[in-house]
């Protein structure tokens, strides 16, 4: 329905606490940025399809009324804030936080930034951010013929008191990032040039082939060169029309450096944020927070236009209901798999 807001160029910019304070000054003033983004050329009614300057309340900004038809319009209909009773200027101080933000909040933190007074507002808002920080249409990665794709899993979670001994209510991770050759220029030692480009991170129920072939087959783009280690779950990566590459690491990390250097360090920054900045996540929580570190890795040489693309795809996916969230029922278009 409404494109990334990277489309608009001429919608203004917050680069800055202080220029957000003066281009979001009230409701009104997000109302106004919702109406931008979804009619850039002038308000038309969904419903009987009159342009023109529509009816406008002072006590519901976010509301529009049609001079043709009087049918009400809601700018949050089909956003992430539908239906919500928290002020615009309240979601748009917590995206803004979320996606300018280098390591992102807690809900606890979130909650004393905006002087909300209960923490599961917070909670929810944060998750309802989360939704939109996936695109339903999103495209594959490894496009460029010039790199590859590295491709590992990793367990989340660790040791639990009181359940005897080893680690218990760990979580399957899988991942696949593309790798890139860094401009001459910018060269270093590091990785011989490589870098990271796009990441994708999912929840996986096992290590068998059906759930990482599925996740790599939704992930990369198709005749993508692949890395991964040498686990049978992979075999198949080659019958699929991937170029696959299996390397036997057997617990030498100076081959897992060679050949899987990013996937690794992306797992190592994604565990070293779950605990320093969330303390630890739970399972059944654990996809929208992937999608949190996704989001923000994805755009980390950008950090500040996060928000404006943040809303554009906040504009476009339905979060999840208060029920739906707490009693783990809803299920995210472009992942798949029940998640909080």
């Amino acid at each position: 329905m409404i494109q990334d807001i990277h489309a608009y160029a001429d919608l203004d910019f917050p680069t800055s606490l202080p220029a957000f304070q003066r281009l979001f000054s009230d409701d009104a003033a997000c109302a106004a940025y919702l109406e931008k983004i979804r009619w850039e050329q002038g308000f038309i009614c969904p419903h009987c399809a009159k342009a023109g300057e529509p009816f406008r309340f002072v006590n519901r900004p976010h509301v529009l009324r049609c001079r043709g038809c009087r049918s009400d319009i809601a700018l949050t209909a089909g956003t992430v804030m539908e239906r919500t009773k928290t002020p615009l200027s309240v979601w748009f101080w917590g995206a803004y936080l979320v996606s300018s933000l280098t390591p992102g909040m807690s809900a606890v933190q979130f909650q004393r930034q905006l002087g909300l007074t209960r923490y599961e507002t917070a909670f929810q808002i944060l998750h309802k951010l989360r939704a939109g920080m996936v695109r339903p249409d999103r495209d594959t990665i490894g496009a460029d013929r010039d790199g590859h794709v590295e491709i590992d899993e990793t367990w989340i979670g660790g040791a639990t008191r009181g359940e005897g001994r080893g680690n218990h209510d760990q979580t399957l991770v899988i991942a696949a990032v593309e790798v890139k050759q860094r401009k001459e220029e910018k060269k270093n030692t590091r990785h011989g040039g490589r870098m990271a480009g796009r990441l994708r991170l999912q929840v996986v129920p096992n290590r068998g082939a059906k759930a990482l072939c599925e996740f790599v087959g939704g992930a990369v783009y198709p005749g993508a060169m692949v890395v991964t280690d040498n686990w049978t779950g992979y075999k198949s990566l080659a019958a699929r029309g991937f170029q696959h590459l299996p390397v036997a690491e057997r617990g030498n990390p100076e081959v897992a450096e060679q050949y899987l250097p990013m996937v690794h360090l992306v797992f190592s920054n994604l565990k070293g944020w779950l605990r320093g900045v969330h303390h630890g996540v739970s399972p059944q929580h654990l996809q929208a927070y992937l999608n949190e570190f996704t989001f923000r890795f994805n755009r980390r040489f950008y950090p500040h236009n996060a928000f404006r693309s943040l809303l554009g795809i906040g504009s476009e996916v339905a979060a999840p209901t208060y029920d739906e969230l707490y009693q783990h029922k809803w299920q995210h278009p472009a992942i798949g798999g029940v998640h909080g």
